[in-house]
């Protein structure tokens, strides 16, 4: 079994500290999310061994879409995660620009589909859907999306929500772009099993993430499909144990009382069925964050999302990944503060130990010799 791993590129500015908001909560770093820095972190991923950087959506970070694109030719390999919102553009236009990312990239798109959980941003988009209706919706747009992918003949679809006559891609994507969708609530489950490739969840307890995973497979045998499974979670991983948590303990004395009181007040708005999970491991709570082995809910108390984090040595790090793809998981969604600097603590501490237990291979490693120069050719002589 060999897991891929994938880091997460801060649209929205990164920090040495912990960036208060997320879901629905005005979310910035002080360390601005330029392109030339989201340059430096997509580099710090493809020599790291990461697959691919997951681009959130939302108000409070830059558009995935357009952001993504223009950071295609500064890289050689990396694929690039687009989170977007099915109700906010038509399948069609989602089905095409798929298409034309493909095309531009040489095959390095992947797409996360987020069916939205904060409904006063889902209003600011003009999305006034209760949240059954978004997950309706998401199941219309994704059938004619793939069907639009594969189909040979034009398609048309009259839904609850979805309306589109006669719908014809010139040029469908090439490979068609995997889709990753998590989703807590009984009305997400039905909707990844039968149109998802990949399931995310988030850092969860390994016990409560078992169960998770036993709920969905259950569901894809009912819709005749197999599942990849994904795990969305921060890292804090260092030489030693003590350093690790050291680095733990800084980020959470720098936080500020009012960011976790104003954060969690806006996420308690939220209708999102793992926001509330993440919210339940630590109830705002600062003495009750080690949830787990060396699982840490401290992001929680300012970020909205995936809250948790694996903090400890490379090896124990490695061993907490290890249990997580016992369970099923085999795409693993990291990020860390700052994102550069941490794709390189883990990169350089924690995959070559996972390699050498014969659970990672680097996807960008070179398999040959890189042909002599010049130089190199004179010097021999």
């Amino acid at each position: 079994m060999s897991l891929s791993f994938h880091w997460f590129l801060p649209t929205y500015g990164d920090s040495r500290n912990l960036v208060a908001g997320g879901h629905g909560t005005q979310m910035s770093g002080d360390r601005p999310a330029t392109l030339r820095y989201l340059h430096q972190v997509c580099a710090a991923a493809e020599d790291n061994g990461f697959e691919a950087v997951l681009t959130p959506t939302g108000l409070w970070c830059e558009d995935a879409w357009l952001t993504t694109a223009m950071l295609i030719e500064g890289t050689e390999r990396l694929k690039f995660l687009v989170a977007f919102r099915p109700g906010l553009l038509s399948p069609t236009l989602a089905a095409q620009m798929a298409g034309t990312f493909q095309r531009h990239s040489g095959g390095r798109l992947l797409l996360n589909v987020v069916t939205g959980g904060e409904p006063h941003e889902q209003r600011a988009y003009g999305d006034f859907l209760d949240k059954q209706a978004r997950y309706a919706r998401t199941a219309e747009f994704l059938h004619v999306v793939r069907e639009l992918w594969t189909a040979k003949e034009p398609v048309s679809f009259s839904g609850s929500h979805i309306h589109v006559e006669d719908a014809q891609l010139n040029n469908p994507p090439d490979p068609i772009p995997a889709v990753y969708f998590g989703g807590s609530s009984g009305a997400a489950g039905p909707v990844a099993a039968k149109y998802s490739d990949v399931y995310l969840t988030w850092g969860e307890p390994v016990k409560a993430v078992a169960q998770k995973l036993d709920w969905i497979r259950g569901l894809a045998v009912d819709a005749s499909r197999i599942l990849q499974y994904g795990l969305r979670i921060h890292v804090i991983s260092r030489d030693t144990s003590a350093q690790a948590w050291a680095e733990a303990d800084r980020l959470l004395a720098a936080v500020d009382p009012a960011d976790v009181a104003r954060v969690q007040a806006s996420l308690a708005r939220s209708e999102s069925e793992g926001q509330r999970r993440m919210l339940d491991l630590h109830g705002g709570d600062s003495s009750r964050l080690l949830v787990g082995p060396n699982l840490w809910a401290g992001v929680g108390l300012v970020r909205g999302g995936a809250g948790t984090a694996l903090v400890g040595s490379h090896a124990e790090v490695a061993e907490r990944l290890a249990e997580y793809a016992q369970l099923g998981i085999t795409q693993f969604i990291l990020s860390g503060y700052p994102h550069l600097e941490e794709a390189y603590w883990f990169g350089e501490g924690v995959l070559p130990l996972l390699e050498r237990m014969g659970l990672f291979k680097h996807p960008h490693r070179r398999t040959h010799p890189a042909p002599a120069t010049p130089f190199a050719v004179a010097s021999a002589h």
